[in-house]
């Protein structure tokens, strides 16, 4: 278990490079310069290529290392040995002014966002989008995994087809019509719910309902493909045999192990549902990553897209190596790979 840890955490770092190379790759070849705003006054082009020099965005190879050095910790960590975090706070507190923060793991500032830094975006909206995510993933769970069991105990009955018929809606409707369609119902017709608000539980149900449909339906089908198999097993008969309560053969024995490709599925779902929420976000006004992250590529405010990317894609590795260890506790006697 420990060595599994440890080789999956030594392998993270190689994971986002190449994520961040891909990335940022393709999100420089965009065309349009970040530092532009056709909806306002242009600055000179004397300023514009200052600032561009300044922020490294004149060349791909200097945002590309500038940006890996105070991303990794590197430069904060060179800074820190020859004192020059030290002099800049001597400068600052000298002019009056206080200091600039200067964070171990730099992200950068937002282009599009004034006096903010990446660092200070993610941690305010972050919390919201990984509030979310858990809050669909519990309802796609409770909901799943009840419709799996309903409709493999009773298979080819109208309750079994009407959860199938659910599910398959479920993975076909996009976020975005599910989501249209609560507030319509919800939020307009039957107002029971408040539109475009976040705060309270009230404010959450819809979204996290419009998030959780299509993980729950891939859930039910896992749980029902896998309690039909596990209820037809040798073991359950033997279970059935010695005078096991139904419900203790349903819950201890065929669910335990039908939950296994469940359990598979929760890892990258659960990382994809508090961070691949764009849509939703959008949709309901929720505050968080997503809202942030559609602006920045609309805006081309690299620090902003490399910063969320990389938060991420460390969310999804550590997610998928969560399940692993939970496979390995669940059944001792899975090898992981």
């Amino acid at each position: 278990m420990i060595q599994l840890i440890v080789r999956r955490l030594a392998q993270l770092p190689i994971i986002l490079l190449v994520v961040y190379t891909i990335t940022l790759t393709l999100a420089w070849a965009v065309p349009g310069n970040p530092l532009d705003n056709p909806e306002g006054r242009q600055p000179p082009k004397e300023i514009r290529e200052a600032m561009l020099a300044q922020y490294k965005l004149d060349n791909f190879w200097n945002f590309y290392g500038s940006y890996l050095l105070n991303a990794t910790g590197v430069q904060w960590t060179k800074d820190k040995l020859t004192g020059e975090l030290a002099d800049e706070r001597e400068q600052a507190e000298a002019a009056g002014v206080a200091p600039r923060e200067r964070y171990v793991f730099d992200l950068g500032p937002s282009l599009q966002y004034r006096d903010q830094r990446v660092n200070e975006i993610i941690a305010d909206s972050l919390g919201v989008s990984v509030t979310l995510g858990l809050a669909a993933m519990l309802i796609a769970v409770v909901v799943g995994v009840s419709a799996g069991v309903i409709g493999a105990v009773k298979p080819n009955s109208f309750a079994d087809l009407a959860t199938l018929a659910i599910a398959l809606i479920g993975i076909s409707l996009p976020n975005f019509v599910i989501g249209a369609l609560l507030l319509i119902v919800f939020g307009i017709a039957i107002p029971i719910l408040p539109v475009a608000e976040w705060g309270g539980l009230r404010a959450m149900i819809a979204p996290a309902l419009t998030l959780s449909l299509p993980f729950a339906a891939y859930i039910a089908r896992l749980t029902r493909l896998g309690m039909i198999e596990h209820l037809s097993s040798d073991y359950v008969r033997t279970a059935r045999a010695k005078g096991v309560s139904e419900l203790r053969v349903l819950l201890r024995h065929a669910l335990k192990n039908a939950f296994l490709p469940v359990l598979s599925y929760l890892g990258p779902a659960t990382a994809f549902a508090m961070t691949g929420s764009f849509v939703v976000e959008r949709v309901f006004n929720v505050p968080g990553l997503g809202q942030h992250f559609v602006n920045a590529v609309k805006n081309k405010d690299l620090f902003l897209i490399m910063g969320v990317v990389l938060i991420f894609s460390a969310m999804l590795v550590l997610f998928n190596l969560a399940v692993d260890v939970l496979y390995r506790w669940v059944d001792p006697r899975i090898e992981a790979a």
